[in-house]
């Protein structure tokens, strides 16, 4: 048990919103969990989540001991694109987190490949074995996993240098009116909402290449590449440039296409072997959710 405790000095606004700023080391969900058991009080008396602070506000949260998170094998289902002594390519599936977490213990494409293969690289600590990047919970498609430390170095030293190739494929709002074009914005956590990532002055650097693939009459489906790979980047840059993913429940409109999450794909995964030096290629197809709704604008499906 760990007991924090702050005043509230200028902040403004509803209790939970206020403590996520203020604890940003927790997620609001963790936050909003606490809210909920009754760990939060607010001048010794226990308060909703709903609750606005004022200056002078003695808050106290009763933390619980934080879980030990351990990556254990789980026989879950695993499309493996590629395999040798050295790398494996997989599609991930939208809805797989990559590897464990506090709000995530299991279920995840670390506890899948745990029960695929006991050869994994060690760099990126217990819970992340083989994982040299990662796609976002709901983004699908493809990603490079080491097999050992001297695969995992290599690979990622490409990540570094920007000579893997990674394109994805994204559905977004609105209609662009150009064919291509390159966003190079800096990227860094949101200010306003500490579970964001935005374009902000002392963000680091982050470029994503676009280029029109087919326009209908409120969307357009984009190929992007990433040229630096930031938590979130295509997600905030078409954002950044107003035309947000579909389905993007962070990012995106709250009036968009129903599907699985945004409409993201990582189609191209791109690299060079680690002990061949073949440069190596490989590519997935869309979702079936994807590829639906897209018939559908083809067709001038309404949507509701």
């Amino acid at each position: 048990m760990e007991l924090l405790n702050y005043t509230i000095q200028d902040e403004k606004g509803r209790l939970d919103k206020v403590l996520t700023e203020v604890f940003s080391q927790f997620s609001r969900s963790q936050i909003q969990g606490w809210l909920k058991d009754g760990r939060v009080t607010v001048n010794e008396e226990v308060t909703r989540a709903n609750y606005k602070v004022k200056h002078g506000d003695k808050i106290e949260i009763n933390r619980p001991e934080p879980r030990v998170i351990e990556a254990v094998a789980q026989d879950i289902p695993l499309e493996v694109i590629y395999e040798d002594d050295e790398v494996m390519v997989i599609n991930k599936p939208q809805g797989m987190v990559v590897h464990p977490s506090a709000g995530h213990p299991d279920g995840t494409l670390v506890n899948a490949l745990m029960n695929h293969s006991d050869k994994l690289s060690t760099i990126n600590d217990v819970i992340r074995p083989g994982i040299v990047h990662r796609i976002d919970k709901d983004t699908s498609g493809l990603l490079m996993v080491a097999k050992n430390d001297e695969a995992h170095l290599f690979l990622a030293d490409q990540l570094k240098e920007r000579k893997a190739l990674r394109k994805y494929v994204a559905l977004v709002h609105g209609v662009i009116p150009h064919d291509k074009g390159t966003i190079t914005a800096p990227i860094g956590r949101s200010k306003d909402n500490r579970q964001k990532q935005a374009v902000v002055k002392d963000g680091k650097p982050a470029v994503t290449h676009f280029e029109v693939l087919e326009r209908f009459s409120e969307f357009t489906l984009v190929e992007c590449q990433l040229e630096t790979g930031r938590t979130h980047q295509i997600r905030v840059h078409m954002n950044y440039i107003e035309f947000p993913i579909a389905g993007d429940p962070l990012y995106g409109p709250r009036k968009t296409l129903q599907g699985n999450g945004q409409f993201l794909h990582a189609k191209t995964l791109g690299f060079e072997h680690p002990k061949t030096h073949e440069v190596m290629t490989f590519s997935s197809d869309l979702p079936e959710v994807f590829n639906k709704t897209l018939e559908d604008l083809r067709n001038n499906v309404a949507f509701s």
